[in-house]
């Protein structure tokens, strides 16, 4: 059996690593994560702005250090991927911060309406990205970008040509996570006018289901397990409002992580239309182990694609256990639930959408088969390379596996 490896480097990305590792020889200091580098994110974070706008640190404190110490300790970490967790640290914080001033200046941003949006979810790679950008292509929806989760409050009353340049910002560091990994482009495609999913916007208080999707994280996944995000989706929904042009079109969002937390995201967004896609899980956990992997190498020499899969396996049954608890309770009641086998979405494309715009009380389009072709057309399904996998190659058990799936009855 041959397990997975990593694409192998190219000359110039290799010698970006060189670099760093020998950095982090020559100065350890600048290298370190865990709670003694908790005070230097916050002073980083806070620089040249008051640093009272982070507000209560009962709110976000623990949870970076649980972030911190769990990429020091679990994350197997090269020095690019030292530096990373600690930007990705910092850059959290201040978003935090600076979204707390941009709403205590304007209160009534929390006061505008928002009509409920249609959410996609799901397990990792079962056709959500797909649905999501096909959805964002109807002018009546609105997707939101990278830049736009990132840095929300830039957004807020800016002008059209101002608006062009905030969107195009991030590009310099998706250009730099192709140099250093290509094989990110064929697994998920990624870029500034490209939709992107809810994750980026949240864990200003470090309790983001996404940050283990690219590092190794299993003690901050533990830990976030028994955590409340009820005030994560709350300020969420504030982001979103934050963004809101007012100009009648609906939201249509995306994130696998939100399964876990379907309680919460029903109680920020009431009467929601969460279209909740299905796959077989034996290429659920494989496909998903193999993104996972993909991702974590640009951060690790030490992969292991057996772990990478354990990991995708108990986390995928959490979230899929979570998600078939709110189906019984009450709360469901407040949100349409759509659900969609993969391979309807893939073979049925057209009627699927008709399901989707008729749950959501929407005028399904004219011509929905030109709005696939079109999707196609700009946006190949391999445009970008073709994905391969198998469950071998992480060690998986297929018949395992789906004994162990059979409570979800898909």
């Amino acid at each position: 059996m041959t397990m997975w490896k990593p694409m192998p480097r190219t000359a110039e990305a290799t010698a970006v690593y060189d670099a760093a590792e020998a950095d982090r020889s020559a100065r350890p200091e600048r290298y370190r994560l865990g709670k003694a580098s908790v005070d230097a994110v916050v002073s980083r974070a806070a620089k040249g702005v008051d640093g009272t706008f982070l507000g209560d640190p009962s709110e976000w404190r623990e949870g970076l250090e649980r972030y911190l110490e769990s990429a020091e300790e679990d994350g197997r970490l090269n020095a690019i991927g030292v530096k990373v967790a600690f930007g990705t640290a910092v850059a959290r914080l201040r978003a935090r911060l600076l979204m707390n001033r941009h709403l205590a200046a304007c209160p009534e941003i929390s006061e505008r309406p928002l009509t409920p949006p249609i959410v996609i979810v799901g397990g990792w790679r079962t056709g959500t990205t797909f649905l999501f950008r096909l959805l964002a292509t109807d002018p009546r929806f609105r997707a939101p970008l990278s830049a736009e989760l990132s840095t929300p409050w830039r957004f807020d009353g800016a002008t059209e040509s101002r608006r062009e340049e905030l969107l195009d910002a991030p590009a310099g560091s998706q250009d730099h996570l192709h140099f250093l990994n290509p094989a990110l482009a064929t697994v998920h495609d990624f870029g500034s006018r490209l939709p992107e999913e809810c994750v980026l916007a949240m864990g200003g208080d470090f309790r983001n289901w996404g940050f283990s999707s690219t590092m190794r994280l299993d003690s901050y996944s533990a830990w976030l397990a028994d955590q409340d995000l009820t005030a994560s989706y709350a300020r969420y929904r504030e982001i979103l409002q934050t963004l809101d042009a007012e100009d009648g079109r609906r939201w249509v969002l995306k994130a696998p992580a939100h399964l876990p937390e379907l309680p919460r995201l029903a109680a920020a967004f009431p009467g929601a239309c969460i279209v909740h896609l299905h796959r077989d899980i034996v290429e659920t956990i494989a496909s998903g182990a193999s993104l996972f992997s993909v991702f974590r190498s640009t951060y690790s020499d030490d992969v292991d694609p057996c772990d990478v899969a354990r990991f995708q396996t108990d986390q995928t049954e959490l979230w899929l256990r979570r998600a078939s608890a709110f189906r019984d309770s009450a709360a469901a009641s407040s949100v349409e639930i759509v659900d969609v086998r993969y391979r309807d979405l893939v073979s049925t494309t057209a009627s699927v959408l008709k399901r989707i715009y008729t749950a959501a009380g929407i005028e399904p389009p004219g011509d929905p088969e030109g709005m696939i072709a079109d999707y196609h057309a700009t946006r190949p399904r391999h445009g970008r390379g073709v994905h391969r996998y198998t469950p071998a190659q992480f060690g998986l058990d297929e018949n395992e596996l789906r004994r162990r799936w059979a409570f979800s009855g898909f």
